[in-house]
């Protein structure tokens, strides 16, 4: 898949704003798309929604084929709790149905060794779509163990890492031992917005993220 895996080091990290971040970063240069294969809670957040309004998408540039269950909880529970399984062989050809030129902004549920079933892990569905993954963390105290260790599980099954985006208060000290001990590029320092709306989240992707075009390469 030609594109980026949005994954966290935690969830409520900041994952669906940066989503619709990347939607205004990529779109002046070439077509995209945005998919979430497994959303929680959707009783209470739409994240495709959430990526369609701050991202300023029209319906085409949304895949709303997915996994949608209603508690907000890991997705082999919520799953479990509906009398459901998921699994990863329904979910590839969802996208393979929806091939078309562009690239793919596919955002994942909570970090990348949350369980989808009994056996497997996000991680394991991030290695079947092979996109490199773009990792967001917080810069607060304790990001930069849970950062390394995403980057670690993320080498540990040979994924191509592209870059980290730090979400919350700036943080040169945990930015600095991130890039350094991580051995990843920070592409971009998200503050938390006072109000979310489309023309702030476009006004700061174009303006700061992702700078030296790494995600278009």
């Amino acid at each position: 898949m030609r594109g980026v895996f949005v994954s966290g080091t935690d969830t409520h990290v900041g994952k669906t704003v940066v989503c619709a971040s990347l939607m205004h970063r990529l779109r002046p240069h070439i077509p995209v798309r945005y998919w979430k294969p497994v959303q929680t809670g959707i009783e209470l957040d739409d994240d495709a929604e959430t990526v369609r309004v701050l991202g300023g998408c029209v319906d085409d540039e949304i895949v709303r084929s997915a996994v949608r269950l209603s508690r907000p909880l890991s997705p082999h529970l919520a799953a479990r709790l509906a009398g459901q399984r998921i699994d990863m062989t329904d979910l590839l050809p969802r996208i393979d149905d929806s091939q078309g030129p562009g690239r793919w902004i596919v955002e994942g549920a909570g970090g990348v060794l949350v369980p989808l079933n009994e056996r497997d892990l996000m991680v394991d569905l991030m290695v079947r779509i092979a996109a490199p993954v773009l990792v967001v963390a917080r810069t607060s105290l304790g990001t930069i163990n849970h950062t390394l260790l995403t980057l670690a599980a993320l080498r540990a099954r040979n994924l191509e890492i592209v870059g980290v985006i730090m979400v919350g208060d700036p943080s040169p000290d945990n930015r600095a031992a991130i890039e350094q001990f991580g051995a990843v590029p920070v592409l971009g320092e998200m503050p938390l917005f006072e109000v979310l709306t489309p023309d702030v989240i476009r006004t700061w992707a174009l303006g700061t993220l992702d700078p030296s075009g790494r995600l278009l390469s």
